[in-house]
């Protein structure tokens, strides 16, 4: 059976959204671990797999999948009917695969340098500035409502959940706060903060 192990309100939550989304809740054992907080608290859980103690992480038998846009792409892959992913011949297998690599390879980062106020021109020239990553985000849902067109894809929760955790990054373009606060208003994201929340008040 697939295992994902998860920690509440971190980015294992936007895992689980998808989990919710995809409607394959009862194929997926999810295993509730501690990880190191930014803030000091928490610390590595010796019951969570992976192999520097985050989350999220998947499991299927001896596979095991790390980083969020792979665990995704596996999701999608493995559960093609729910719709959220392009397989392997869709005319936009491509673009999906490319925002989810961008997501790891370089929204992330540049959006942690940026909160930790990391300036350096070698920062600039290997992952690009903010401005330039909320411009890529701006040209991409110029005249449609979310990353890959009409329909909301595993791309638009995983690229639009930075700014549901870090409203002061918000950007200014109103195209990328609509897009922003469409994926905000998934019944499936509002329905996993809300049992996070609820289990974390009990």
């Amino acid at each position: 059976m697939l295992t994902l192990y998860h920690a509440p309100f971190s980015r294992s939550t936007s895992i689980l959204a998808l989990i919710e989304e995809m409607g394959i809740a009862d194929r997926i054992d999810v295993q509730e671990v501690t990880v190191a907080r930014a803030d000091g608290t928490g610390g590595p859980d010796p019951r969570n797999p992976h192999p520097e103690g985050k989350v999220p992480y998947l499991t299927n038998g001896a596979d095991h999948v790390r980083e969020r846009g792979a665990i995704i792409a596996f999701l999608t892959d493995m559960f093609p009917e729910a719709g959220l992913g392009r397989p392997v011949g869709h005319s936009q297998r491509g673009a999906f695969l490319s925002w989810l690599f961008y997501y790891q390879g370089i929204m992330e980062p540049v959006l942690v340098l940026d909160r930790a106020k990391v300036e350096h021109p070698v920062v600039h020239a290997t992952f690009r500035g903010l401005d330039a990553v909320l411009a890529r985000l701006s040209e991409a849902l110029d005249g449609r409502p979310y990353l890959l067109g009409e329909c909301f894809s595993a791309v638009d929760l995983l690229l639009s959940s930075p700014f549901q955790w870090l409203p002061d990054a918000m950007p200014e373009d109103p195209s990328v706060q609509a897009w922003i606060r469409r994926c905000a208003e998934r019944p499936a994201l509002k329905a996993v903060v809300e049992r996070e929340r609820l289990a974390l008040s009990a």
